[in-house]
């Protein structure tokens, strides 16, 4: 990119730098480029005017059903154009949207909807049977499946409506715990946007959009990393391309024939991308940036990835409570011949702060070892209804830790170690141990059980149930494996499952899940894949 290039796409950001909620993001861009394509998915497109149109009469239709600012709604179903339609609207008028992973087993996401006292729940196209399941949970005051929402809800007679604040509450994400019930992360119009502001005074290349791109959203809604691409594309004015779920054809598709110019993705997909057929077929000539995180990347997949894509690479490294990403790694990071910085999580985002700490709190120098914390406009709200939990999590300075363990150098890069929580990221899915262990316990056979994770080529980690047989019993992998199917999403139950006499604990009796980890990831540098 050159220098007049650069400073023209500046200019550009800085239009919109003090813009700080979708109210004003939508009425800003509704004015400035009413024609523009703003979104498009299987169900809907709208350009910006329509756009901001259909958001208005969405805002004023949960306002007519008795919804006040505060208020939840809540979504069970894949991407679609619809739900971010519904999610801006809603945020317009500071009534907060809860997506629930429509992966989730039932049980689970009737949890979300409860715990969330969700007023109204939207169903996905595909979901319809959920009305009379998830869709008559006790809080609801009103149920619509897809079809009823683009009918009623966006057609509805526009109102005015008092506008969110910047501080004021718009999105809820569930995160897991490690006590296996997850906690709703509350974030902010400021969380989705303020770093933008401090991020333009000498802003990195990969960070300015020009007039011609687009984002791809395929990673689901429910995680920060698909629901927040839907946000970078409306702060910068340009089209969401929203696929229902990823789908290497589609994802092709998008690319060669949908204007895509950059996109999220776990390197668990991008191999996947790479071992489709259609792969070597597709022209990549307009990607711009292949944006990734949940995990580092094998250096022998960049390879493969630089070779076939043709693309720069930008590692993104933050967590639901942090609305996301806090810390990158970029383009200029990034050697096929590898490097010692490969193995990061890169440095800080401007207006992000980041420091580690030990064992009392104190910050620690460069090299030494301790608990990754960060601090930045960033940062939630809270969890939902948890003061305890959110006191445990972030400090009364603003500081979050971030669970991970790891090391800062000298030029502030960031490098992770392990995770101090336990907590699994197989194929960029969370996956707390708790959750799985509470899915288990209640087979026949079992006495105890302990969840890890171990190396996995293709996903990173993978889900690995520790038993213990009752008395008299014995245990079957397969009946294990069938048992947690039956109650929890795919992805969190376990690829294999060991049977030892009994679990390890410290004198507290507590689980040592690191000495059963340990002959996994024995010789390996980093406790993490």
């Amino acid at each position: 990119m050159d220098e007049a290039t650069y400073a023209r796409l500046l200019a550009k950001a800085q239009r919109t730098a003090d813009l700080f909620t979708f109210d004003e993001f939508l009425t800003f861009w509704a004015k400035d480029r009413p024609d523009r394509l703003a979104i498009e998915g299987d169900d809907l497109r709208y350009d910006y005017a329509g756009f901001e149109d259909a958001t208005a009469r969405a805002a004023s239709a949960l306002l007519a059903m008795g919804l006040h600012k505060g208020d939840r709604i809540a979504w069970f179903g894949k991407n679609s154009a619809l739900y971010f339609t519904l999610f801006f609207g809603a945020a317009r008028a500071g009534i907060v949207m809860t997506p629930v992973g429509w992966r989730l087993a039932e049980p689970e996401a009737a949890y979300i909807i409860d715990n969330a006292e969700a007023k109204v729940l939207f169903l996905g196209d595909g979901f319809e049977a959920c009305r009379d399941t998830l869709g008559k949970r006790p809080g609801l005051l009103r149920c619509f499946t897809a079809d009823e929402a683009r009918r009623d809800v966006l057609t509805a007679p526009r109102a005015d409506f008092e506008p969110s604040l910047a501080d004021e509450a718009v999105l809820q994400l569930y995160t897991s715990g490690t006590t296996g019930n997850p906690k709703g992360a509350v974030l902010s119009n400021r969380n989705l946007f303020g770093l933008r502001k401090g991020n333009l005074e000498n802003p990195p290349k990969h960070t300015l959009w020009d007039e011609d791109e687009a984002v791809l959203v395929a990673m689901p809604c429910a995680h920060i990393g698909g629901t927040r691409l839907g946000v970078m594309a409306l702060a910068a004015g340009l089209p969401g391309i929203v696929l229902t779920e990823f789908d290497p054809p589609r994802v092709f598709d998008a690319v060669e024939n949908r204007g895509v110019t950059r996109f999220f993705i776990v390197p668990a997909a991008l191999q996947m991308l790479l071992n489709h057929p259609d792969c070597a077929k597709t022209d990549f000539s307009r990607i711009k940036y292949i944006l990734y995180g949940a995990s580092p990347i094998p250096l022998e997949l960049l390879r493969q990835c630089i070779a076939m894509f043709g693309a720069e690479f930008v590692q993104n490294y933050g967590m639901t409570e942090t609305t996301g990403t806090i810390c990158i790694l970029p383009p200029e990071d990034h050697s096929i011949e590898g490097n010692e910085r490969m193995r990061s999580a890169g440095k800080p985002l401007p207006g992000v702060e980041m420091i580690i700490r030990g064992p009392n709190g104190e910050a620690l120098p460069p090299r030494e070892i301790g608990e990754i914390c960060t601090r930045s406009s960033n940062n939630m709200l809270g969890y939902w209804k948890l003061p305890e939990a959110t006191a445990s999590t972030m400090d009364a300075n603003g500081w979050i830790a971030t669970g991970d363990v790891g090391y800062m150098d000298e030029d502030g890069y960031v490098y992770m170690y392990d995770r101090a929580k336990d907590m699994i990221i197989s194929g960029g899915e969370n996956v707390y141990p708790a959750e799985v262990e509470s899915g288990i316990y209640g087979h026949p056979d079992v006495l105890e059980v302990a969840v890890i994770g171990v190396p996995d080529d293709k996903w990173g980690e993978a889900v690995k149930a520790v038993c213990v047989p009752k008395p008299g019993h014995t245990i079957d992998e397969a009946s294990i494996i069938s048992w947690a199917r039956e109650r929890l999403a795919s992805y969190k139950v376990p690829k294999s499952v060991d049977v030892i006499d009994a679990l390890p604990r410290n004198p507290s009796g507590k689980i040592l899940r690191r000495s059963l980890r340990e002959p996994y990831w024995a010789g390996r540098e980093r406790q993490i894949n």
